[in-house]
């Protein structure tokens, strides 16, 4: 008999037990009664889009979504390096579909001056640890994710950081046995001759006898190594950071409200308060072609009193009149092929007020007033400058000044321009004695902030201290291992330790703008993008409006009420007995921060 007879006549033999089967079937799903409530409700309301509506009142009822796919790309980076595409495709309502990508944005710890071998072995590293990325997202981490409802964060990075912890073990096992050939093959130590240390002289190689060596005045505590990164780990935060913008996009909520709640317990707070852009205006650091070093970024911040929106008009006003005091002549072609892959003007300064007179002109022509209308923030990166041959910081070139010299060098600074209200790695995160004392000379006026100086997120949330080395705040860069739910609980280990959160870009950006997301919903106090230039910058700054615009439509953005407390402590010298409520209430709204 024909197959397709076969089809036709089994209905018909086992009619009445279908017609069982199909009714216990709807009635286990609650069919009957759910469609009755459907027409008699739709048969009210009479809409224009009958089935549009039947539609959306039996998707209330669908399973929820699960992860059914992940496809991982190798893209490039804002300056061309390679780094992480990752897409996540969901099975909704029977269907695979693409929910959505991220790509993320890499980290180097590379320095701008550094040489070519070292920028070849960079490169090389950095190819590697993509390709192995590749294999896990999609791989095993593909496997692993698999019907995974994008909604349940914490499950997710759970499996995440088991599978992390799993890779790291499988490197020192391949580690201790890589060790043990290379030991076993050495049957016997290398022959030396005796003589290779002499010269054809007869003479010891080395300086004359009584010959006074070029050694550091006091010893610095040589640089710590590198935390060693895992190859590939840039998978464990792109499929974090990936999840987390999955549950927000099925929920059609925006990112930043999907990472309020986590780290909220779910509790969404009424209002959200933007954080401050520092907008970097200036680079003057090793890779300008002046003397100073020190100031790899000079940067602007808008005061706490304007929108976002305003205050980015105020410092692009200020960026063109520096375009036009740096170039008179063109004004501003030339100058503007000089932008950093930071986003900012480089511009060769020959000392260490040179930049900043430069801006207190640009600001005047404005009819704006450093201190008041706009604050400033420095960069200066002081782990690229140290000489351990001298042991000294070159600041300027051919002027070397030692730790503790650095301290007394930024008081000065300090003093002179009181606009200054913070100061980003001012010294290596080595010289922890320096830091307590700079704190203690300046912290209660400027903000003392560690980037390259901090150690890693991981590292941050597991040792659950912040003071090493003492500072103000850290400036958070979301890479590599790193996962949404680190974020959240670092964050609340800042706040809860009465530090201030920045959340920062790295060197090697992307257009993808899931950072601004991650600063407003996680409440950050600042966020460094970078400058007003370079497409994978202001397309941040674009998310940044934004967002504002949504937050103020909604009726949900609180107006930051900040001041920072060098401000404060202005006013209270001022109008002493005055200010005392004002401050009092300050801080119990929590706005201010104590500077240890």
């Amino acid at each position: 008999m024909e197959p397709g007879g076969e089809r036709e006549l089994l209905p018909r033999r086992h009619l009445p037990e279908l017609r069982h089967q199909a009714a216990e079937y709807y009635r286990s799903n609650e069919v009957p009664q759910r469609l009755e409530e459907a027409l008699n409700a739709t048969f009210y309301l009479r809409p224009p889009d009958l089935y549009g509506h039947l539609a959306n009142y039996f998707s209330k009822f669908s399973k929820p979504p699960v992860i059914c796919k992940l496809i991982g790309r190798k893209v490039l980076d804002g300056i061309g390096r390679p780094t992480l595409e990752v897409e996540i495709f969901c099975t909704v309502k029977n269907h695979e579909k693409s929910i959505c990508s991220i790509v993320v944005s890499s980290h180097s710890e590379i320095l701008d001056n550094a040489s070519p071998e070292a920028i070849d072995a960079d490169e090389k590293e950095r190819n590697d640890s993509i390709n192995r990325a590749l294999e896990w997202v999609n791989g095993s981490l593909n496997e692993m994710l698999r019907d995974l409802q994008p909604a349940d964060q914490c499950k997710a990075d759970e499996l995440l950081g088991e599978y992390f912890a799993k890779k790291v073990e499988e490197e020192k096992e391949r580690k201790a046995i890589e060790k043990e050939e290379q030991e076993a093959a050495i049957s016997a130590p290398a022959y030396v001759p005796a003589l290779s240390a002499v010269t054809p002289s007869g003479k010891k190689k080395g300086g004359k006898l009584g010959k006074k060596s070029s050694v550091a005045e006091k010893p610095i505590s040589p640089a710590e190594p590198i935390e060693p990164l895992l190859c590939g780990s840039i998978a464990i935060g792109g499929l974090s950071l990936a999840v987390a913008k999955t549950g927000a996009t099925i929920n059609n909520i925006p990112l930043y409200l999907r990472l309020a709640l986590m780290k909220h317990d779910q509790d969404l707070p009424k209002e959200l308060t933007m954080p401050l852009p520092m907008v970097s205006l200036l680079s003057c650091g090793k890779s300008s072609s002046g003397k100073l070093k020190l100031m790899k970024e000079v940067m602007l911040v808008p005061p706490a009193e304007l929108t976002v929106k305003q205050g980015i008009e105020r410092l692009l006003e200020i960026q063109k009149q520096m375009v036009r005091l740096l170039d008179p002549v063109s004004k501003g072609p030339s100058v503007l092929k000089r932008i950093s892959h930071l986003g900012c003007l480089i511009t060769g300064c020959d000392s260490l007020e040179q930049p900043l007179i430069l801006l207190q002109t640009a600001c005047r022509n404005l009819g704006l007033e450093l201190g008041i209308d706009v604050q400033l923030a420095i960069n200066c990166a002081a782990h690229e400058l140290m000489d351990y041959t001298k042991g000294k910081y070159e600041i300027l070139t051919g002027t070397l000044k030692s730790p503790d010299e650095m301290i007394n060098m930024y008081v000065d600074l300090i003093n002179k321009y009181p606009s200054i209200i913070a100061l980003i790695d001012p010294l290596r995160k080595e010289d922890g004695q320096q830091w307590s004392n700079i704190c203690n000379a300046v912290g209660s006026r400027c903000y003392l902030i560690a980037e390259d100086a901090a150690k890693s997120i991981s590292k941050l949330v597991e040792d659950q201290n912040i003071n090493v080395p003492k500072c103000s705040g850290l400036i958070i860069k979301y890479t590599n291992q790193t996962k949404i739910s680190d974020l959240t609980e670092l964050t609340r280990l800042l706040e809860g330790q009465r530090h201030i959160a920045i959340l920062g870009s790295p060197a090697g950006e992307s257009s993808d703008d899931s950072l601004v997301d991650l600063a407003v919903g996680l409440g950050a106090r600042f966020i460094k993008l970078g400058g007003l230039s370079r497409g994978e910058r202001v397309t941040k700054y674009n998310r940044l409006l934004a967002i504002e615009e949504e937050l103020a439509k909604n009726g949900t953005l609180r107006m930051s009420f900040f001041l920072t407390c060098f401000q404060i402590e202005r006013d209270l010298a001022e109008h002493a007995c005055a200010a005392q409520p004002f401050l009092r209430a300050f801080q119990v709204m929590g706005q201010i921060t104590t500077v240890v």
